[in-house]
């Protein structure tokens, strides 16, 4: 199982067919009278035909492949420990062949019979090795392939092969047996989220980098991405792939049992959406037990975790917000101060939910902890704040002791992508302008749905991107956050509908985002002599900065925020 990276074509409309190009396969390839209709797993053995592997390593060329890949993987694997590999989808050889040649004991399988003897002779033609072959389909592997690995590398795009939802969980569970306790899958794909979204482009960098050769989608839709490979020589073969989406394939490997999914982009871990030709999962099946949560953070989670916890951070939020409610305000004036604004937000968010002394409250990103406390001495309700940051989880705990509360509020350090709670365990789940942090909102959003009651209420606030801005204007944002998107009132309500919410209100206060941080660095600006003391002046500097894109997106127009309620 292997497929190909694009090589340099005009950008095409996704789902765009040129009506002068006839869709027609290699003789050797059976596609049928209408090629768009096949949508099948098994049909990948008869796509690989000898005349197409033939001519598969001008499409890869080798010598810039190295080159480009570097030393991403094995670098990658020598960082854990790993000795025995898994190559679940050899192709022609290249990265069983860079595994044994860094040392590692490798096993090459693939679905291909053709890809494998080419595979093999490859070996023996680039150093005499002579590869340990496997010709095994992947939902089946265990039954084919003997023992444990430290990694499986499933690489070249090959996962797109599979069409259907349960071929996808099967193989995914046969990579999980076959791996060692604390294994590891390497699994990557082409960026279909652009492709699908944007239209097709390519930097003809990565992975398949041959110059006498072009590779472009001739069709994509939700259920199909085929590609047609035309060469110098006039020849042209097809293969019909299905289109991945990042984010479902991190969620499908969190559900196999993978215990954290990293996910770089062209072999960088930090990138904008749109950018990356290919993504790269790396995913680990060592258990991290409840105790070593912040191990299993994702690297935005961690990124967010380590500048709360600063001492910079921690004393200008405490310092400057008043240690209270850290989030966005609703001012009646532009001159009001900072914290009655943010107590108002509160008492908006409050009065939108049916709240009684027997409501359980989920706070997700709770900061200090200042609407957990309005909520349990107006309700009497018991509330659970969720925080990353363990020093703001501190303080929290420090002022609900003080203020007698401690009897209705627990304070649990955790991440809001790994929620460490029962389904279906609280009435509402509550947020304020925390889901920015995350580098997978969408599983933020799977998680608040999966712990609330069967008709419990879901209220949220969170800084966004207007739905109809230029991505490039957000840049400056975006890089002092250290994302590589923010959501959209548009991507929420499409989310919260997906996940079966209902009543979704979006009660839209965008002019109050540039307001507050407006507020925010004049505050900073009065009180800098104050707060200097015991914030750096490098941090000062950089928060004046970040405030001044905030309160120009905001007047833009490129930014949104409000409160969001739905039920489940």
């Amino acid at each position: 199982m292997s497929d190909s990276r694009s090589g340099p074509s005009d950008v095409k409309e996704a789902g765009a067919v040129d009506e002068n190009q006839e869709i027609a396969a290699h003789p050797a390839q059976e596609f049928g009278s209408d090629p768009l209709t096949v949508r099948d797993t098994d049909h990948y053995t008869d796509e690989y035909v000898k005349g197409f592997v033939d001519k598969w390593d001008d499409l890869i060329d080798w010598k810039k492949r190295y080159e480009s890949e570097g030393s991403f993987f094995v670098d990658l694997l020598k960082s854990r420990g790993v000795s025995s590999v898994l190559d679940v989808a050899t192709g022609t050889g290249f990265h069983s062949v860079r595994l044994i040649e860094s040392g590692f004991d490798t096993v090459s399988v693939d679905g291909s019979a053709e890809m494998l003897a080419k595979a093999f002779e490859n070996g023996l033609s680039y150093n005499n090795y002579v590869l340990k072959v496997v010709h095994a389909d992947w939902r089946w592997l265990n039954r084919d392939v003997q023992g444990q690995f430290d990694a499986v590398v499933c690489l070249g795009n090959s996962f797109t092969h599979l069409f259907s939802e349960r071929d996808r969980r099967k193989a995914l569970a046969e990579f999980y047996a076959v791996l060692k306790p604390d294994g590891v899958l390497i699994l990557d794909q082409r960026n279909y989220d652009s492709i699908l979204d944007n239209g097709f482009s390519s930097k003809h960098t990565y992975y398949y980098a041959g110059e006498e050769v072009t590779a472009e989608p001739e069709h994509v839709d939700d259920g199909l991405a085929r590609f047609r490979y035309s060469y110098a020589d006039g020849s042209q073969y097809h293969l019909n792939m299905f289109p991945l989406r990042k984010d479902y394939t991190r969620r499908l490997l969190r559900e196999v049992g993978f215990q954290r999914v990293e996910t770089y982009g062209d072999f960088q871990e930090t990138y904008t959406a749109e950018e990356p030709d290919f993504f790269i999962h790396v995913a680990d099946k060592n258990y991290i037990s409840s105790v070593d949560d912040a191990a299993n953070y994702s690297s935005a989670v961690n990124v967010a975790r380590d500048y709360y916890n600063s001492d910079d951070a921690d004393n200008f939020y405490y310092t400057i917000w008043g240690g209270e409610d850290i989030h966005v305000g609703l001012y009646e004036t532009p001159e009001e101060p900072i914290a009655p604004a943010s107590v108002r937000t509160v008492e908006r968010m409050a009065g939108k939910l049916t709240i009684t002394p027997r409501t359980k409250i989920l706070d997700v990103g709770a900061g200090y902890g200042g609407a957990a406390r309005y909520l349990a001495k107006t309700y009497g309700c018991r509330v659970t704040c969720l925080n990353l940051s363990e020093v703001e989880n501190n303080r929290n705990r420090q002022f609900t002791e003080e203020q007698g509360l401690s009897h209705l509020i627990d304070v649990v350090d955790g991440s809001f992508e790994d929620l460490p709670f029962e389904d279906n365990e609280f009435d509402v789940v509550w947020s304020q302008d925390s889901f920015l942090h995350s580098g997978d909102r969408v599983r933020v959003l799977q998680e608040v749905v999966r712990v609330l009651k069967p008709s419990g209420e879901f209220v949220f606030t969170d800084p966004m991107a207007a739905d109809s801005v230029d991505k490039a204007s957000l840049k400056p944002i975006l890089d002092r956050l250290h994302l590589d998107s923010m959501g959209s009132p548009g991507f929420y309500r499409k989310e919260l509908n997906r996940l079966g919410l209902s009543s979704i209100d979006f009660e839209d206060h965008t002019p109050q985002l540039a307001t507050h941080y407006g507020r925010v660095h004049d505050e900073t600006e009065r009180r800098h002599d104050e707060v200097s003391k015991v914030v750096s002046e490098e941090y000062l500097t950089r928060m004046k900065t970040g405030l001044k894109n905030w309160v120009a997106g905001g007047k833009s127009g490129n930014l949104a925020w409000g409160i969001f309620h739905a039920r489940a």
